[in-house]
């Protein structure tokens, strides 16, 4: 475990023994980190951050305030998770009928991806590479890398840039306003760089 001073956890923080905390991390007010999570460098837990046991957090991930990640999540790199969204673990949750740690089911989100403010992520899925789901969505399928989804249930409504702008498709290519970068169709639901 890196010495106390590689990262900052606020006093009103519980870090648990067991707990990896990369260089540079911060950790505001009020969260708590279990034994056996693991996060990466440069990661920011706003205020009010649950990260249960065997979570894995990558490097540069952003957590807003109020946001548990439990068991069966993994962020890859540079994730970011707004304020008050919600990950589940247990697809048929019923409190009379326990299923314990061999109930949670996997959520994979992948490196770059963005989770607006009060979305809910249905466990079991993964969320591609640099895909933006929008305030309020619910996801329950799996998204396509540089998907953008929005609704209840979340459906694709278009493509976004590595950088977050919103993609414009002039017949199957399509360059970022705002970073230049270069996209084509290879399908009707995957884009790729180019």
């Amino acid at each position: 475990m890196p010495e106390a001073t590689d990262y900052m956890v606020h006093e009103s923080a519980y870090v648990d023994e067991g707990a990896v905390i990369g260089r540079g991390t911060k950790i505001w007010h009020f969260c708590h980190i279990m034994p056996g999570a693991v996060i990466g460098e440069a990661c920011s837990l706003g205020q009010n951050v649950f990260v249960a046991n065997h979570v894995t957090i990558g490097r540069g991930v952003k957590i807003q305030n109020n946001v548990s990640i439990y068991e069966g999540v993994i962020l890859e790199d540079d994730v970011f998770c707004g304020p008050s969204m919600v990950f589940t673990n247990v697809g048929r949750p019923r409190s009379a009928y326990p299923r314990g740690t061999a109930g949670y089911e996997k959520t994979l989100v992948r490196r770059g991806a963005t989770i607006g403010a009060n979305a809910t992520v249905v466990c079991g899925v993964t969320i591609g590479a640099w895909a933006f789901v929008a305030a309020g969505a619910v996801i329950t399928r799996d998204v396509p890398a540089y998907g953008l989804m929005m609704g209840v249930p979340a459906r694709l409504a278009g493509w976004v840039c590595e950088c977050g702008a919103r993609l414009i498709f002039d017949g199957d290519e399509a360059t970022c306003a705002d970073c230049g970068r270069h996209y084509r169709q290879a399908a009707p639901d995957r884009i790729e760089p180019v």
